[in-house]
């Protein structure tokens, strides 16, 4: 069933109550092939080459001679700047860019220590650290005070320091650990993939889920 349009009331205004939807598509403003409307345009090649100013519809038609679209890359230029490509390739590449950098970016892992973690557990908590890190994570450590260990810190800090140096050849950190209420904190950016070297975790082996490393995603 075809939902009816509101008409416009007078003067063009839009009726009390109704809204325009918006178009959240990014590529929809970008004018192509007979979208574009002045006269003359200056054209490149699928390939970078310079073709110098054409007749827009003549630009138009060469572009889809070849099976590609024209496409308007510098529309404030005089005159406007239009390219010779694959418009929708290009859209599709770029919004699987868009994608995967939403899908990567500003995620946080959290690797959680205690004052008197047991030598065993203490490293098994840096292989989960460093396997986070080797996938382009950042991971944030945290130290949890429990009862009276808040009598000595310096333990804890001890713990914290240790575990970052032990995870210098995957991450660096972004301050020194420092302490918020029962807990000690410090944030671990991961090196350059060409830069890391584990000392805990072997690439390519599947650590077992002791359940020893809680993560926490955040947008």
């Amino acid at each position: 069933m075809a939902i009816p349009t509101p008409s416009a009331a007078p003067g063009g205004n839009r009726p009390s109550g109704q809204y325009q939807r918006r178009n959240n598509d990014p590529f929809a403003n970008i004018r192509r092939n007979h979208r574009i409307k002045v006269p003359q345009v200056r054209v490149i090649s699928p390939e970078g080459k310079q073709l110098g100013i054409l007749d827009t519809p003549k630009a138009v038609n060469l572009a889809l001679e070849v099976g590609l679209d024209l496409v308007e890359v510098a529309p404030n230029a005089t005159p406007p700047v239009c390219r010779i490509m694959d418009f929708g390739k290009y859209v599709y590449e770029e919004s699987k860019k868009t994608s995967h950098s939403k899908s990567t970016a500003s995620k946080i892992k959290e690797i959680e220590f205690t004052a008197r973690i047991a030598p065993n557990d203490f490293n098994t908590k840096l292989r989960h650290a460093e396997e986070f890190l080797d996938h382009g994570n950042k991971v944030k450590l945290r130290l949890k005070f429990r009862g009276r260990e808040m009598a000595h810190t310096e333990l804890g800090f001890e713990v914290m320091k240790k575990a970052v140096v032990d995870l210098a050849g995957m991450g660096h950190p972004d301050a020194d650990p420092k302490l918020i209420g029962r807990n000690i904190h410090v944030m671990l950016t991961p090196l350059p993939a060409n830069k890391r070297k584990a000392k805990f975790h072997v690439k390519g082996e599947e650590s077992e889920d002791d359940g020893d490393a809680p993560q926490v995603a955040e947008a």
